[in-house]
């Protein structure tokens, strides 16, 4: 028994409703051929077995039909089965292959032989195949035909590069573009021929028959002919398809882009040793990481890419595929798709396509070496999700403090400072505390935390106490200092931040950024900090601010400060924090360091600084509440009563006036 023909010369279309995916060719010509407006020449043009020489055999049979003028061939006249599948073929339909027949010789024979009119047709039908491959000299000879043929004439060229076939030509006929057909129509299409054929094909392996022909019928219907005639009595299964096909196995990619979102490198590179030592092409693994993390992208970006159909994937892969893209940001998945197909241009002629592979694998699973927008972006995004509780667990994020460190002793008694006894006793400083973080420049963006291993720096001793400051003039408000010989509040050992917490550390390496916010959201909150107040500490949910004296305090507190200070932390950090201010004579904050330097022993003043003297209806005046301030601002000075600064204590104005002069505020009272 003769074996069967092959599946797309079995399935060749017959009329123009059996060609799939060419409606805005087919419907056209179907109206042309209905209405008899049939031009003298056709050029089809497109990819490789999308339908072009196929359309022309439809073309002719409906020209030459009994029925004629007809959309769709009948099937039952003489010619219509002559030109059938299977058919004998008509001697008035020439199909030519220019390939083999595009010298100027064969064109001055074809134009010898036009002129004859059909043995039995109404036409005859000139089917040039490959017309790109016709020299210029014989579309030449055939110009003149071409343009003016005789009534029974029509020419039909096929060609896959429209753009070889010279201007004059294709000026002289209808030119139709076929294209690829979509990977849904095209799957639709091979469920109906597997169940012509009475064979199972797994909805698992018809994406990978889709994928391997590209868009073209014909070659997808050799692909699945190969399959069918390997299948056994189970049908085309997931796993003939990949072993036949050459494809990476489902499993291997899962554990791969797995092994990404966690930065496992040894999971990472155990798979590419799994690849090499199958036989795989490194290549077609490449290839399909990067149609995988295509998938992943389009996920990340349309959540609902499964149900409405942008995505055609099987159900318990779609579950998987929501899975892995919960690891990755979108430009962390971005970044390691521009690197895949960045190593696919490079693995062409590579004589080491392993190490190729291996170095793919190595710039994807560290960001940190890449110093482009894409990898500081992908940093950004791991610590974004370790900030919002989500993706892997990172490492920790600090190394422990040893107990001396994060259990700093009490201070002894303090001793009681030696001054006048008319004046009020200064409290004793606080206990010493721990070394900060080597700050960072305002403008480099903080390392990933778990990344890099903590600096000698954290573990270093208390910073050396600064003096005891001398007795100047204290305000009133100020709580008197504690008897001699009690002792001192120990300071509360730090709490241990949880991993992806931001610490006491980080708000002080990144205080200087939140300084540049509060600048912009209210100028006098920012002349406050910088000038009175240091970070203390972080405990949960609650950021303390340690300032010079209560009136400093009272001041930030009273005018709102709190607030801007908290809207620009999450500006910044994203964080909702509340804000506690404290008084801490010992605060020595530095110029955009927010107190992460220790301070240093207070220079002498200098003897020329000149003495400024506020009058005491002044600073009465300063010292009352904000709407009684606000309300005798005469409106005709042209003074805004909703300025900030009129919210401030006397505290702020004398701190703004020794600022701006260089003076010594002192009372009027003291004489």
């Amino acid at each position: 028994m003769d074996a069967p023909l092959a599946l797309y010369r079995r399935y060749r279309p017959e009329t123009f409703a059996e060609v799939i995916g060419q409606d805005h060719v087919t419907e056209p010509l179907r109206h042309a051929l209905a209405a008899n407006r049939v031009h003298h020449a056709y050029l089809f043009s497109g990819p490789r077995g999308c339908g072009k020489t196929t359309s022309a055999r439809i073309l002719a049979r409906a020209l030459n039909c009994e029925r004629a003028p007809i959309a769709d061939p009948c099937g039952e006249c003489q010619s219509c089965r002559d030109l059938a599948r299977g058919g004998p073929g008509s001697v008035d339909v020439i199909e030519i292959d220019a390939a083999s027949h595009g010298g100027v010789d064969d064109a001055r024979d074809l134009r010898e032989r036009a002129f004859f009119a059909p043995v039995s047709s109404r036409y005859k039908v000139y089917i040039i195949d490959e017309a790109h491959m016709v020299s210029p000299q014989g579309f030449n000879a055939l110009l003149k035909l071409v343009e003016e043929p005789p009534p029974h004439l029509k020419f039909i060229f096929a060609t896959t590069e429209p753009d070889k076939v010279i201007g004059t030509i294709r000026s002289r006929t209808h030119h139709y573009p076929f294209r690829l057909v979509p990977p849904k129509q095209l799957g639709d299409y091979l469920h109906q021929l597997c169940e012509a054929e009475g064979v199972r094909l797994e909805p698992t392996a018809l994406p990978l028959v889709v994928r391997a022909g590209a868009g073209s019928v014909r070659d997808t219907l050799s692909v699945l002919d190969q399959l069918l005639g390997g299948a056994g009595p189970e049908g085309v299964t997931y796993e003939l398809a990949v072993q036949l096909l050459g494809y990476t196995p489902d499993s291997l990619l899962d554990e791969a882009v797995s092994a990404f979102a966690a930065r496992d490198g040894g999971t990472v590179f155990s798979v590419v040793d799994k690849v090499i030592e199958s036989g795989q092409d490194p290549r077609r693994f490449a290839e399909d990481l990067l149609q995988r993390l295509r998938d992943l992208v389009i996920l990340a970006a349309v959540p609902t890419a499964v149900e409405t159909g942008l995505l055609d994937v099987p159900g318990d892969r779609a579950e998987r595929l929501a899975q892995q893209v919960a690891g990755f940001g979108p430009s962390e998945l971005t970044r390691a798709a521009d690197i895949v197909s960045a190593a696919l241009t490079d693995f062409r002629g590579a004589t080491a396509p392993r190490l190729m592979l291996e170095l793919m694998c190595a710039r994807i699973l560290v960001p940190g070496a890449d110093n482009s927008t894409e990898g500081f972006q992908a940093r950004l995004e791991r610590i974004e999700r370790r900030l919002s509780g989500g993706g892997t667990a990172p490492a920790p994020d600090h190394a422990p403090v040893p107990p001396a460190v994060s259990s700093p002793p009490a201070a002894g008694p303090a001793s009681a400072p030696s001054v006048a006894p008319s004046r009020p006793q200064e409290p004793s400083p606080p206990a010493p505390a721990p070394a900060p973080r080597p700050q960072t420049a305002p403008d480099s963006a903080p390392e990933p935390w778990g990344e890099s291993a903590p600096r000698p720096q954290e573990n270093a001793g208390p910073a050396p106490q600064p003096p005891a400051p001398s007795a100047p003039s204290a305000p009133p408000a100020e709580p008197p200092a504690p008897a001699p010989g009690s002792a001192a509040p120990a300071t509360p050992a730090p709490e241990q931040p949880a991993p992806g917490a931001l610490s006491t550390a980080d708000v002080r390496r990144l205080w200087p950024q939140i300084l540049d916010r509060i600048q912009h959201l209210r100028r006098f909150t920012w002349v406050m900090l910088s000038q009175n107040a240091q970070v203390a500490g972080v405990q949960g949910s609650t950021l303390t601010i340690s300032l010079v004296n209560a009136g400093a305090r009272d001041s930030f507190m009273n005018s709102g400060s709190d607030r801007i200070v908290a809207q620009a932390l999450q500006d910044v950090l994203g964080v909702e924090w509340r804000i506690e201010a404290i008084v801490d004579p010992a605060t020595q904050p530095g110029p955009g360091t927010g107190g992460g330097q220790a301070a240093a022993p207070p220079a002498a003043p200098e003897p020329s600084r000149p003495v400024a003297r506020v009058p005491d209806a002044v600073r009465q005046a300063l010292r009352e509440p904000a709407p009684q301030r606000a309300a005798a601002v005469d409106p005709d000075a042209g003074v805004d009563p909703d300025d900030p600064v009129l919210d401030s204590g006397a505290a702020d104005a004398e701190a703004l006036l020794a600022e701006q002069l260089g003076a010594q505020i002192i009372d009027e009272s003291e004489g």
